[in-house]
């Protein structure tokens, strides 16, 4: 259905109407007043004269003196530039008006497809993302706008389904600890001996360090998909040593070995979140490693690239991907709530830089991040 344009607003159609009206009158009289002008000098040029038979002096023309036939001239030469004139004004008020109904129906029906558009755009919704445009027809202006907005619906349809996955995961991940924890108080704790007491407490305070991590974890996810506050140069290789001597303890007690080849990496970035981003990969591969294991930080190599490697159990290839996805985990075993990968890569775009995970056929990853310097 044709929507009409609001109070205050011109339709396009009107105005390519009068555009394409105003150009042929133009054009129009141009043509008419060129007509005129070569038609006057070619009379004016005229040395043989044709009376009509009601012409005066019609039966006594040979015996005309020079000034009268002059004078005869002159008025056929006005009669015929008058007739020119005014037949050349009745055709072109004629077509004028052809010209704007031919306008009307031109203009509507190139911008049809931007009718099409738009009442798609009016049907939108969080529900109907799904629906595309879907224009055929030339390759023209129009179709590329059509095939541009079918993109962007991929990317928010991509986009909401993402998040919609996200607070589903999210709402689950939180209520875990909140049902132990629950489960604990009114349960265990109105039954527990006084030598039970510390260990229900050691439990307690292990899944209230569950819940902290995990919100930690959402709130970095959040702040990094917002995008960068401020940038300031920074070096990966300082970084990535800072967030290797966190995390020697833990690499120590899980008996790992540790190769580092830290070379200067110069960025522009937050270091807060460029230290958020090396500690997370870090963790992720003391965390899912094997016994005898080894882990691997590079930098510098070339410039603004940091490569994580670690052994750990076997990857499928078509897993990788899945795991830049929050609360995405191969296992349900461990004590992460699988947002560390997911907070690399929102940090990574966050920078305007990449992830790329590949799976080692012995096992374990290869963490590729690179960062425009």
């Amino acid at each position: 259905m044709t929507r009409f344009p609001r109070r205050g607003q011109h339709s396009l159609r009107l105005r390519l109407t009068a555009l394409y009206s105003g150009l042929f009158s133009v054009t129009g009289l141009l043509l008419l007043g060129l007509t005129y002008v070569l038609f006057r000098e070619r009379l004016t040029g005229t040395t043989v004269l044709v009376l009509p038979k009601d012409a005066p002096y019609a039966d006594t023309a040979p015996s005309l003196s020079k000034k009268q036939v002059a004078a005869l001239a002159e008025r056929l030469r006005e009669d015929a530039l008058e007739q020119l004139l005014l037949m050349s004004l009745l055709a072109l008020l004629v077509m004028l008006v052809a010209s704007v109904a031919l306008g009307w129906l031109v203009a509507g029906r190139a911008l049809r497809p931007l009718h099409t558009i738009a009442a798609t755009a009016q049907r939108l919704s969080a529900a109907t993302l799904h629906e595309r445009i879907g224009l055929t027809g030339p390759e023209d202006e129009l179709k590329n706008l059509a095939d541009t907005f079918d993109a962007l619906l991929d990317r928010l349809h991509a986009a909401f389904e993402a998040q919609r996955r996200f607070v589903a995961n999210a709402s689950h991940e939180l209520r875990t600890p909140l049902a132990v924890q629950r489960a604990a108080i009114q349960i265990r704790l109105g039954r527990a001996r006084p030598e039970d007491l510390p260990r229900i407490q050691e439990e307690l305070l292990d899944t209230n360090r569950r819940s902290e991590r995990l919100i930690e974890g959402l709130l970095t996810l959040a702040t990094s998909d917002r995008g960068l506050d401020r940038r300031e140069p920074a070096d990966l290789a300082r970084i990535a040593a800072e967030a290797v001597g966190q995390s020697r303890p833990a690499i120590h007690s899980a008996g790992l070995r540790l190769a580092l080849d830290l070379r200067p990496g110069p960025v522009n970035g937050d270091p807060v979140l460029l230290h958020q981003l090396v500690g997370n990969l870090v963790q992720n591969a003391v965390r899912h490693n094997v016994p005898g294991g080894s882990i691997e930080v590079s930098t510098g190599q070339p410039a603004g690239v940091l490569v994580v490697r670690n052994t750990g159990p076997v990857v499928p290839p078509g897993e990788t991907e899945g795991l830049l996805e929050p609360f995405r985990r191969l296992t349900r075993s461990g004590d992460g709530a699988g947002l560390g990968l997911s907070i690399v890569r929102s940090i990574a775009q966050a920078h305007g830089g990449t992830v790329t995970l590949t799976a080692r056929p012995e096992g374990g990853l290869v963490v590729r991040v690179v960062m425009p310097v």
